[in-house]
């Protein structure tokens, strides 16, 4: 596997540091208020289980599995959900944790879907960013590290179902998808 990575982008522990930082504005901006934490599976989960250990405020969780890039490298804009939340979020106050916002038609998405269902508000937190990709405008409240326009894997973000157990988050050599970009 270490043969189809062309270099670590973000170290290990950038990236905990990342998740420290973010938890520590999202309890006190939440302090005394009723939190639901929504987690986009599967990319999300390892952001997520970080996060969670570094909010200090009692707080819900629940995950939600959609599918937007199937086996490829770019998002084909429909947005499928393959599993639903279970928790009834009215009038409580919803943040989204997602693992990467690149074009943001995931996040637009389960953002109008979640305001439909009457939480107090819907905010965004995000592991990583990369806007160079946006197609549409989306607030991230909870932005965590920008990145650049190339194929990341590794902290749960995965090119095909793999990589995904990377500590680090990794640049894929071009060569491992280049006949993908090309379909």
């Amino acid at each position: 596997m270490t043969g189809e990575i062309e270099k670590i982008l973000i170290s290990k522990e950038e990236l905990k540091n990342n998740a420290r930082e973010l938890g520590k504005r999202i309890s006190s901006d939440y302090e005394g208020k009723e939190l639901v934490l929504i987690g986009v599976l599967k990319g999300g989960v390892v952001f997520f289980s970080d996060l969670i250990r570094e909010i200090t405020i009692p707080i819900e969780i629940d995950f939600i599995s959609v599918s937007s890039y199937g086996n490829s490298t770019k998002s084909s804009g429909v947005v499928r959900i393959i599993k639903d939340t279970d928790i009834d979020v009215t009038g409580k106050h919803l943040l989204i944790v997602e693992d990467l916002v690149d074009t943001g038609l995931t996040l637009h998405y389960l953002k109008n879907l979640f305001k439909a269902r009457g939480p107090k508000d819907v905010k965004i937190c995000t592991a990583l960013d990369k806007p160079s990709r946006r197609k549409v405008e989306i607030e991230i409240e909870y932005r965590g590290i920008t990145i650049p326009d190339k194929f990341v894997v590794g902290y749960g973000l995965d090119y095909g179902g793999k990589y995904r157990n990377l500590a680090d988050v990794c640049v894929l050599k071009p060569w491992v998808y280049q006949d993908d970009d090309e379909s």
